[in-house]
């Protein structure tokens, strides 16, 4: 067997190691984590649910923001994208809340919309901001 041949398969067999490992400890991780994200989860589903119930539309967008301000990140962004689905489908509808939201599958006025949405709410420049409004998208397609 040549050389190089060998020097591949090591790297492959490295390589496959590395993903298996990656895997596991992802694994691990999550199983030691369910309890706390299962508690995390049903906790935002309560709060989006009941603020929801007192708001309308738009006012569910402008509590996302800002609690995403009062934290932000990717973690943040992930929790306030859930709060917002959530909250949106138990509000009160705001007249014309739709009319400007572009549908998912036109990607140029998508992206346009979600820059601007961002920098609205004071947040141009964030690189998790736009996930924000990916659930509006969402709610105003339905």
């Amino acid at each position: 067997m040549p050389g190089w041949l060998k020097i591949l398969l090591i790297i492959l067999m490295v390589g496959i190691l590395l993903v298996v490992g990656v895997i596991a400890a992802g694994g691990i991780w999550f199983y030691r984590n369910k309890d706390a994200l299962k508690g995390k989860l049903d906790n935002i589903t309560t709060e989006a649910r009941d603020f929801g119930k007192n708001t309308d539309n738009q006012g569910c967008v402008n509590e996302t923001i800002s609690r995403y301000k009062a934290e932000k990140g990717f973690t943040s962004a992930m929790s306030n994208a859930l709060f917002v689905r959530i909250c949106l489908d138990s509000s009160r509808e705001t007249p014309g809340f739709c009319e400007s939201v572009p549908k998912q599958r036109e990607f140029m006025k998508t992206a346009q919309w979600r820059k601007e949405q961002c920098q609205q709410a004071g947040l141009q420049g964030d690189s998790y901001c736009e996930s924000l409004f990916t659930p509006v998208q969402q709610f105003c397609e339905k």
